[in-house]
C-alpha cells in the first residue's frame, strides 16, 4: 500500500510539474505578448534611433520577427545590463535577444536556443594613437575599457589571470566605453568584433581596430532554466527564419554582410 500510495503522489507530483511548465509557456503564447528583455545601448545590435525613443537594431527585428512566428507581438524591456539575467529570473520577460555569448556558465544557468550570429573579441585604439597593437599582449600598462559581465570582460580576465598587466576600466554601458576612448580616459577599449565592426564604419569616427580576434563566440536567445517548452516553439521560429532567407536579410541591413549563412 505504501508502494502505491507512493507512486501515486510522485506520480501527481511530476503531472504538476509538468502542467506547470507548460503553463508558462501557454501564458506567453495565450498572453498575445513576447516580452523581451534588452539592453538599448549596443549597436548595431540594438540601440534608440535619432528621436531617442524607438528601439533599433538587429536583435530589435530579430525579436519582431520571432514574435510574428509564434502568433505574438514583441514587447521591448530596457534594462541595465548588470541586471538583465536577473530580471529573466524573476519572470519580468520571458526572454533576453541582447547580443548574449552563450557561455558553459550561462548554459547551467539557462535555456537557450540555438546560435543565430557568430562573433569574437576585438581591440579598438583611436586613429591618432600612438599605440602599436597587433595582440592582446600588448595592451601591457594600457587603461582598457570593457562591458562589465560580458565576454570581455571574461576575455580581459583570462587575460589578467594569465599574467598581463593592465588597468581595467569597466563600464555598465558600452557607448561609455567608446566614448571615454574618444574623449583619451581609457588607451583602448574590448568589444565584440561585430560591435567594433559597427562603431569604425561610421562616417567621421575617431576608431580604429588594431586587432580582431577569430569568431569564437556565438549568440543564442536566452530563456528560463527549465523552460525548454518555450526555447522548443523558439528554435523552430529560428529554423524558419534562417530557413526563408529572413535572417540573411536582417543581417544584411544591419551589418551590411551576411554573417549568419555561415552557421547553416
Amino acid at each position: 500500500m505504501k508502494k502505491i500510495l507512493l507512486f501515486i503522489v510522485g506520480s501527481s507530483i511530476l503531472f504538476f510539474a509538468s502542467c506547470a511548465k507548460k503553463s508558462e509557456t501557454s501564458m506567453v503564447l495565450k498572453s498575445g505578448e513576447l516580452q523581451i528583455g534588452v539592453n538599448v545601448a549596443y549597436p548595431p545590435f540594438e540601440y534608440y534611433g535619432e528621436d531617442g525613443k524607438t528601439a533599433m537594431g538587429f536583435d530589435i527585428d530579430l525579436g519582431n520577427a520571432v514574435a510574428k512566428q509564434l502568433g505574438l507581438k514583441a514587447k521591448f524591456i530596457d534594462v541595465a545590463w548588470e541586471g538583465i539575467f536577473a530580471g529573466l529570473n524573476t519572470n519580468k520577460y520571458d526572454c533576453i535577444i541582447s547580443g548574449v555569448t552563450i557561455t558553459p556558465e550561462r548554459l547551467d544557468a539557462f535555456e537557450f536556443s540555438k546560435p543565430y550570429v557568430g562573433n569574437g573579441q576585438s581591440i579598438i585604439i583611436r586613429k591618432d594613437s600612438a599605440l602599436k597593437i597587433s595582440a592582446p599582449e600588448d595592451l601591457t600598462g594600457l587603461t582598457v575599457g570593457y562591458l562589465t559581465e560580458s565576454t570581455s570582460d571574461i576575455f580581459m580576465t583570462t587575460k589578467a589571470e594569465a599574467g598581463l598587466k593592465f588597468t581595467a576600466a569597466e563600464y555598465d554601458d558600452a557607448m561609455n566605453s567608446f566614448a571615454d576612448l574618444k574623449n583619451g580616459r581609457c588607451d583602448a577599449v574590448v568589444s565584440d568584433s561585430l560591435v567594433a565592426i559597427d562603431y569604425v564604419s561610421k562616417p567621421n569616427n575617431p576608431y580604429k581596430i588594431a586587432w580582431q580576434g577569430k569568431a569564437e563566440e556565438f549568440l543564442g536567445i536566452a530563456m528560463k532554466k527549465g523552460n525548454k517548452e518555450l526555447a522548443a516553439v523558439v528554435d523552430k521560429a529560428l529554423l524558419q527564419l534562417r530557413s526563408d532567407g529572413t535572417l540573411k536579410k536582417l543581417s544584411e541591413k544591419n551589418f551590411g554582410s551576411d554573417i549568419v549563412s555561415d552557421l547553416n
